[in-house]
């Protein structure tokens, strides 16, 4: 009995053999991955945004507007003068400045265009939160209208050319006829000469 508890005593101290697998994990770690150099992202084109991004750009205020110039577009005389009448009344904010403007560029007459491009510069110049978002809109606005009163501006001299030539040329029309008429007139034959009757004798 002596000698059974020394042997079991021994049995116990004996270390054993880790596994075989944890032995492989340790002896042979996974290469660490390559570092990769980050590379700064290339900005999108507005061309080439998701069209999330697009309709995201088109709400709120500025879609608001779009929508707005799409519903006073077909109206016509009567209906834009009750309208600008209408955003008189109200308080002078960029949204009804821009509104007003975008009225006014519908009546066709070259003094109100010049108001309208008058008023978006007004909102493209204002430093408030409430005329930013609504600037990117109003700069394309005030770039077309521009070019629309521009070319309303040579249409225009063009017709007082054409108008200032045609009376040019009825005066000399009216100067040709006067000449033919001299002409005429030359071209015909003298009166014959009434015979002269001779005096009775008293």
């Amino acid at each position: 009995m002596t000698f059974v508890v020394p042997l079991l005593l021994a049995g116990c101290a004996v270390p054993r053999k880790p596994p075989a697998e944890a032995v492989a994990v340790a002896v042979a770690p996974p290469p660490a991955p390559p570092a990769i150099t980050p590379v700064e992202a290339e900005p999108l084109a507005p061309a080439t945004q998701p069209a999330g991004l697009f309709t995201q750009w088109t709400q709120g205020p500025v879609g608001a507007m779009l929508a707005y110039a799409d519903k006073v577009r077909p109206l016509g005389a009567p209906e834009l003068a009750a309208e600008l009448n209408r955003l008189g009344d109200l308080v002078e904010t960029p949204a009804v400045q821009m509104q007003m403007a975008i009225v006014l560029a519908q009546t066709r007459a070259s003094a109100d265009l010049g108001r309208a491009i008058g008023l978006l510069q007004r909102v493209i110049a204002n430093p408030s939160a409430d005329a930013q978002p609504l600037q990117p809109l109003a700069r394309t606005l005030a770039a077309r209208y521009a070019e629309q009163r521009r070319v309303e501006d040579d249409r225009d001299k063009q017709a007082q050319q054409l108008r200032d030539s045609q009376r040019r040329i009825d005066q000399l029309n009216d100067r040709i006829e006067a000449l033919r008429a001299i002409e005429r007139s030359f071209a015909r034959p003298a009166p014959a000469a009434a015979p002269v009757m001779p005096k009775a004798a008293p």
